[in-house]
This record gives C-alpha cells, structure tokens and sequence, in this order.
C-alpha cells in the first residue's frame, strides 16, 4: 500500500513539471523588429538596440487637446517604447478637466494602480457577480488607488480645478473596453429597457 502512495505521489509530482513554465523573460529585453504584428513580436538583434528603443518624452507636460469626455490619456506602452516588449508593464498620464469622467471601463489584461499628481479624484470599481459592489473613495494629490484586473472601473474630477494622474499597468498591452462605447455594438433587444 505505502508503495502505490509513493507512485502515485511521484506521478502526481511529475505531472505537475510538466505544467510548469517560465514566467519571467527568458533574456534581458526583446525590442520588436516590427511592431505590425499584433501579438508576440520578433526580436531584433539585441545589438542594434538603442536609448531610443527605451526611452519615452512627453509625460510631464499638460494636454491642453480638449475631448468629449474632458480627459486625455497619453499611454506609454509597446507602441510608444518599443523596449517594453515582453516586460509587462506600462504606464500613462491622464488629465482631467474640472468636472471631467473617464467613464466606466475596463483593462481585459491588466490591473491599474493610479498615483493622483494633482486634483481630487472621485475613483471605484465594481466588484464581479454576484455582488457587484461598489468600491469607491475620493483621492487627493499623492494618494494611489488600485482598480483589479478585469474590474469595471471609473474616475470624476472633483475638484475645483484640472487634475493629473499617473497610471502604471501590468501589460505591455492592457487594452481597454469603455462600457458605453461597447453597449452601442449591441443589437438593441439585448440592452435591457431600463438601461435606454
């Protein structure tokens, strides 16, 4: 008896290697020799990388573009610095103009941890199912708020004036789905009445 236990705990144990991968990179960085492919780049030889391949200018000067929406998203990711492929982070600065929303959306492959530089912010998220709770608190200037992967999430500027964050993201590529713009590709017998 003590034998099958045995076996079965090596088999067991064996399985579970070869389920096993390598999360981390396996080499330093990979800047894409062409950034056309939409997933997985090639890599360009790692001696024709360069500072530029790096580097990114701009993230400290107020958009001054006025949207719909009042906010201007400046991201910095894979398409902006070719050098985050395969790191898994990016990052973007937001501006909001007094009484602007970022409506509620969300990152299907990143979780977002807003660091508020100027401002007061009104941010949340809403919880999945079945509670669907809302989480939500006013930010200050310094303050950070973090919104979970895949979470529904939203910010209103509050303040008397305009208001600046900086967001980092846990993908090279986070993507974003805005609710509302997503609810206009539905055929309209699948939004509930109430809604309309």
């Amino acid at each position: 008896m003590a034998i099958k236990i045995i076996l079965i705990c090596l088999i067991f144990n064996l399985f579970c290697s070869c389920l096993a991968f390598e999360c981390g990179p396996l080499q330093d960085f990979c800047v894409p020799d062409n950034l056309a492919m939409l997933n997985g780049f090639i890599c360009k030889n790692p001696m024709l990388a360069e500072a530029n391949d790096f580097h990114y200018s701009g993230l400290d000067e107020p958009k001054i573009r006025t949207t719909q929406s009042g906010v201007i998203v400046t991201p910095v990711s894979v398409a902006q610095v070719p050098g985050l492929n395969t790191l898994g982070i990016s990052m973007a600065r937001v501006d909001y103009a007094p009484g602007a929303v970022n409506p509620p959306h969300f990152h299907p492959r990143a979780s977002e941890m807003l660091v508020l530089i100027e401002g007061s912010l009104h941010v949340g998220f809403v919880t999945s199912n079945p509670e669907n709770r809302l989480i939500q608190r006013v930010i200050q200037t310094g303050d950070v708020f973090v919104f979970p992967l895949g979470l529904m999430h939203f910010q209103r500027n509050v303040g008397n004036g305009n208001a600046v964050a900086l967001l980092a993201l846990n993908s090279q590529s986070p993507g974003i789905t805005t609710i509302r713009d997503a609810e206009q590709n539905l055929p309209e017998e699948l939004i509930p009445r109430h809604y309309t």
